[in-house]
């Protein structure tokens, strides 16, 4: 909803900057305000209250008057070409994605803007203190300015320059509404139906981007496990566990189609290998029955093609299911440096020791992630864990 609202008052006054703050200050009154009762509106009501903002900043005639010469300066190709249909969300994030600001600043910028996390959320993602990352966004939204960037979609060359960074912010947006990384809830819904209707948008705006329909593909497979990923009490339940009969198996045949229709037309990229991937899980009728030698064939294709800690992590997994859990520990070691501070290696190397038999051990490893993550669910479940190895 935020996003959207942004997009709006982004594309009506064109100064990104004054909007995004007044947004921020709409949605800082909604947070005193809706506790008592929200609005028959939303949407409506952080319209009114940021544009309110808007008007005490554009008090002087002067200032009105380059607004408005601003807006009239704008490009509407965007408007008139064959992605008319995309809304004001998509064309935000490719203005967040200007080539003036670095990646790390791209990415920052589009998650809180777009992504509508908050600065701690995105610290805990770059493995940051939360004063950095808050610094860092406030200089991509000077750079923003500085640079001019008017609110429209970029021309076909710089729009393929942002598209990598693009991809990879709606899939950060994915991948905190899958397993919020803090709070009460296991799952934020309402931030990986967003991430997948844009990257709808992304395909239908950019249909020969193999990526992109592979990004989709990945978030459709992995997002119809959503029913069965926790209990009642909101307790998680690992993917061994989980009823594969609540799966959504529209999401996982649209999944599958859509990764079919990109495999094969050229060199796969990460994220038709991870949909690959899901696509291997989400066709096997139980746990037992998962193909974990092909996972495994393509964590290591996917390791050589995107390298990253978190690859080596997943890949450990599957060595231990095919190889048996002392060769997935092997994959472990020094991996501590670049994980160190997330709860998901102690996991990991907890889960793989209770494999093995070392119960004291496990239950240390699950002792040690439970107290760094910030999520109450799986913070629940991983000291679940610690009292399962006690009973050992």
């Amino acid at each position: 909803m935020a996003p959207q609202v942004l997009g709006v008052l982004a594309r009506t006054h064109g100064q990104f900057d004054a909007c995004e703050d007044a947004v921020q200050e709409a949605l800082l009154e909604a947070s005193l305000q809706w506790p008592s009762g929200l609005p028959d509106n939303p949407k409506a009501w952080l319209m009114a209250v940021a544009s309110r903002r808007l008007v005490d900043f554009y008090r002087s005639e002067s200032a009105r008057r380059t607004r408005e010469e601003r807006v009239a300066a704008m490009d509407s190709d965007f408007y008139h070409s064959s992605v008319s249909e995309a809304d004001d969300t998509l064309t935000l994030m490719f203005l967040c994605c200007h080539p003036a600001l670095s990646a790390p600043s791209q990415l920052a910028l589009t998650l809180r803007a777009v992504g509508g996390l908050t600065t701690a959320e995105i610290a805990s993602a770059f493995l940051v203190p939360e004063a950095t990352m808050g610094q860092r966004i406030s200089r991509a939204k000077q750079g923003i300015q500085k640079a001019g960037a008017t609110f429209t979609m970029p021309p076909p060359s710089e729009r393929k320059a942002r598209l990598g960074v693009v991809l990879h912010v709606l899939y950060l947006i994915f991948n905190e509404g899958y397993a919020a990384s803090s709070g009460p809830s296991l799952q934020r819904e309402e931030l990986t139906t967003e991430a997948i209707r844009v990257t709808r948008l992304l395909v239908a705006v950019a249909p020969r981007e193999l990526e992109a329909t592979g990004l989709l593909a990945l978030m459709l497979l992995t997002d119809s496990r959503r029913s069965a990923r926790a209990l009642a009490d909101g307790t998680p339940v690992p993917l061994a566990e989980q009823d594969r009969r609540l799966w959504n198996r529209d999401q996982i045949e649209e999944g599958i189609a859509l990764l079919s229709s990109v495999l094969g037309r050229g060199a796969a990229g990460p994220y038709q290998l991870q949909a690959a991937i899901a696509a291997v899980h989400a066709e096997a009728a139980s746990n037992d029955q998962t193909d974990w030698p092909q996972i495994l064939a393509l964590y290591t294709v996917l390791e050589a093609v995107a390298p990253s800690p978190v690859v080596t992590l997943n890949r450990a997994v599957a060595v231990a299911m095919v190889n048996g859990p002392a060769a997935g520990l092997e994959l472990l070691v020094g991996l501590d440096g670049a994980l160190g501070r997330t709860h998901r290696l102690d996991a990991v190397r907890g889960h793989l020791l209770e494999m093995s038999g070392a119960y004291v051990e496990a239950r240390a490893a699950y002792l040690s992630a439970a107290k760094k993550t910030g999520s109450l669910p799986e913070r629940k479940y991983l000291m679940g864990k610690v009292a399962r190895m006690d009973e050992q």
